[in-house]
């Protein structure tokens, strides 16, 4: 079977193959993306770059249920997830469509001393690869491509092997939008091939969403060139949970924190850290949701992913954690649990589950919660649920990751910086911080 190719994980189904890239093809790419960087973005301006952007997120919008059936095929998320997945990602082409002038506009400095003056002016690098994952096959490009298209950057785009139909319908809304050729050019690569284009001389930079594995192997190869990386890598999120007025509301968002893309979220709350005056009846409702999920639960991304949980989970009660299940795992469809008595040193205390089973931990003081939530080698996201916004400042001023979302769940937005600390990579992707990464920030200065 070809490297690339959709395998229905709901039914195991191979539905159709695609030919992996020739290293013809990769030359042909990369040139073509060289090209388009020395011609089309030296001679267009931010504002006719930022209305292409404008017209691939209308496209995203026009082509919403195609792109969504097409993810549902290739990673077996349900369908409205990926219906929402896609409203995000034209949400994000509008945002950089709308805000690229202002991001990337001259910003004068102060002189301390001397005549003249001094501008930082911002501008393309060249070429960048993107090496994205299954889990969000649009939204994952939107974040890269967006703000970088927006900015004059080129983009040679390798997706993960099951995803070559996203890939391919992505590359054609591009050319489609009014892009040239080589602006977003689509590879079907294996890995040898792409430790070759990272140390390409036409290539500025790397930008890798996905494993810590992955992530260290990029950037060691990129290392060794001096090229720059973004990484967005593993995540084991805590959610705290320290007070609640409404116990009920609160679990209703563990159990979404938990269950979206079922589990297969990078962020997703992994982590349920819960004082003790509460964690009797957090446990209870927690356990009871996440059960009656297993009725209308989606499938893993593959087989595999749900052998590799599996294995998890059994090392974790091998290791005296017991476990909450509803069901057997059958091929992709993992059954959603919860785990408790999970203890430092076992596998599972630092491993990330990435699936639909929660771990649940008990702690006494808020204190004790924070050092817990921070004793993970991960510093992605967070959650902390208090009914005291003094404490909820002051747990999220503690919490060693890159985002903190306090009392609620889901609040993602293209206006709001993505990433994380620690082994969950650096680099920031969305909002301002997102179009401010592979950019040369030139600085002139003339004197009078």
């Amino acid at each position: 079977m070809s490297l690339y190719a959709v395998t229905n994980p709901a039914t195991g189904e191979v539905v159709k193959e695609y030919p992996t890239a020739t290293d013809a093809d990769i030359e042909a790419a990369l040139a073509s993306a060289h090209e388009a960087y020395r011609g089309w973005s030296k001679s267009s301006t931010v504002a006719e770059r930022a209305a292409l952007v404008r017209r691939v997120g209308e496209l995203h919008a026009e082509r919403r249920q195609e792109l969504a059936e097409i993810a549902q095929r290739e990673m077996g998320k349900p369908l409205e997830e990926c219906l929402g997945e896609v409203d995000f990602c034209t949400a994000i082409y509008e945002f950089y469509a709308d805000n690229a002038e202002r991001f990337l506009a001259d910003e004068p400095l102060e002189l301390l001393e001397g005549e003249g003056s001094a501008v930082v002016k911002r501008s393309a690098v060249g070429v960048l690869l993107g090496i994205m994952p299954w889990n969000f096959p649009s939204y994952q490009i939107a974040r890269f491509a967006g703000p970088n298209l927006a900015l004059g950057n080129t983009i040679v785009l390798k997706h993960a092997p099951q995803c070559p139909e996203s890939a391919e319908a992505l590359q054609k809304i591009f050319l489609d939008a009014g892009f040239p050729e080589g602006a977003y050019v689509n590879i079907y690569a294996t890995n040898e091939q792409i430790e070759e284009i990272i140390g390409d001389k036409r290539v500025q930079g790397v930008s890798l969403t996905g494993s810590e594995r992955a992530g260290a192997a990029v950037a060691a190869i990129a290392g060794r060139h001096l090229k720059k990386v973004v990484l967005e890598l593993g995540g084991s999120d805590p959610f705290i949970v320290l007070g609640a007025d409404d116990l009920d509301a609160t679990v209703e968002q563990a159990v979404n924190a938990r269950l979206d893309n079922t589990g297969q979220a990078c962020n997703a709350g992994k982590r349920f850290i819960v004082v003790e005056d509460l964690y009797d009846s957090f446990l209870e409702k927690f356990t009871a949701k996440i059960l009656e999920a297993a009725d209308g639960i989606a499938p893993l991304s593959s087989k595999e992913a749900a052998e590799r949980l599996a294995d998890q989970v059994d090392r974790a009660v091998e290791q005296g954690a017991h476990l909450e299940s509803r069901g057997e795992r059958d091929g992709a469809f993992f059954p959603p649990g919860v785990l408790t008595g999970v203890k430092p040193g076992d596998d599972a205390f630092h491993e990330e589950l990435f699936g639909p089973v929660g771990i649940v931990f008990k702690v006494s003081s808020e204190d004790e919660a924070v050092e817990l939530a921070n004793d993970t080698p991960f510093g992605l996201g967070s959650y902390v649920f208090t009914d005291d916004p003094d404490q909820a400042q002051r747990v999220a001023d503690r919490i060693e990751a890159g985002m903190v979302f306090v009392n609620g769940v889901g609040a993602e937005g293209a206006e709001l910086p993505f990433g994380g600390v620690k082994r969950s990579g650096f680099g920031r992707e969305l909002g301002r911080f997102g179009i401010d990464e592979f950019v040369n920030k030139k600085m002139i200065r003339t004197i009078a």
